[in-house]
């Protein structure tokens, strides 16, 4: 016997003919649309349950990270990952909690797995105001850290790789510390995002306690492996930066940000933000380095274009360039080089603000 199809609810029938009604007005119409367009087309095809679970799990994992990231939006943040397995007896651990409540007496927020080990140390450091969980669903039990623990901003996601899009989405440095698979494969991926273009420009740290080998050991298999063998560029180790001084770590993340606000992309043009205009002299100096780096034209200074007009940060003084796509350890080196050349002004004392 057939069964008959389920009726939608009245007021989802009402919802969804009030949003398509809406969308000429809609700040963001023109996207909403493309979404419900793709959604119409995928009904309209054949599909397995477990494809319409994935999406709909999918859909709900990003409903929580925008829902939970967006009041603390204007805030930069620092993901600190690590092994679970470090005590608290151990020096990573002290290392990773004293980094943590350095940043959240700086006014950054602190990002971590949620679990124990090194994330319990960067909660722990940061305190509970300053910290996100970002836990994950695991057949066995997967409970977070005493820190986190009924914290609003503990969110915990059913996918690993939607936990990871938020991770690099959010943050706007990284600090790693040592550990295991999980570990590695979050700074490769990382290094791999970065290193594509597919996540922003950031600093990325490799922090070791005093005397410890574990990054030291791990660049010299990257060196004598990947780029002797010239799987990686000579320049992608400008990706990332290996201490054992927690000063150093922290010098390298401020400093990132004292004149370079952030980036994007204006059809073929890469634009970078400044806190600062640049001292004069600074735009020759940066086209004679930098010149290789740049498909057609030079680097210029500009206002907002006029695609930007509307943007948060239209107000800024910007840097423009056909970027040739290919060379971002190269474009690391270049934001680091710009933060030395910028005009002292007030904006640059707030690193943690965006």
């Amino acid at each position: 016997m057939a069964t008959s199809p389920t009726k939608l609810p009245t007021h989802l029938q009402e919802k969804i003919s009030e949003i398509v009604t809406q969308l000429p007005s809609m700040e963001h119409g023109s996207v909403i649309q493309q979404i419900l367009e793709t959604l119409v087309r995928m009904i309209g095809r054949e599909a397995d349950r477990l494809d319409w679970k994935i999406l709909n799990n999918t859909l709900q994992d990003m409903e929580l990270g925008f829902q939970g990231f967006y009041p603390h939006r204007h805030t930069r943040k620092i993901a600190i990952f690590g092994s679970a397995r470090t005590p608290a007896s151990h020096p990573d651990y002290q290392l990773a909690k004293a980094f943590a409540q350095r940043a959240a007496h700086q006014g950054f927020m602190i990002m971590t797995g949620a679990g124990p080990g090194i994330m319990e140390a960067g909660n722990e450091g940061a305190g509970v105001e300053h910290s996100f969980g970002l836990n994950i669903q695991l057949p066995f039990e997967q409970g977070s850290n005493p820190i986190m623990e009924n914290d609003p901003k503990l969110l915990t996601f059913k996918y690993f790789f939607t936990r990871k899009l938020f991770f690099l989405r959010e943050c706007d440095a990284l600090a790693v510390f040592p550990g295991g698979f999980g570990t590695q494969d979050e700074a490769f991926e990382s290094l791999t995002l970065v290193q594509t273009g597919k996540a922003e420009p950031m600093p990325i740290v490799l922090i070791d306690h005093p005397g410890g080998n574990y990054w030291q050991g791990w660049e010299t298999y990257v060196r004598d492996h990947l780029m002797a063998n010239q799987l990686i560029s000579p320049d992608d180790p400008s990706l990332y930066v290996i201490t054992d001084n927690i000063d150093d770590a922290w010098r390298e993340i401020t400093n990132y940000y004292r004149v370079f606000h952030s980036s994007r992309y204006v059809d073929n043009r890469l634009v970078l933000r400044l806190n600062s205009c640049l001292r004069s002299g600074a735009l020759k100096e940066l086209n004679h380095l930098f010149g290789d780096i740049v498909a057609t034209g030079q680097i210029e200074m500009t206002d907002a274009l006029p695609e930007e007009q509307g943007d948060a940060a239209a107000s800024l003084p910007r840097l423009t360039f056909e970027f040739n796509h290919r060379d971002f350890g190269r474009l690391q080196q270049l934001i680091r080089t710009i933060n030395t050349l910028g005009e002292v002004c007030e904006a640059t004392e707030h690193p943690e603000h965006k």
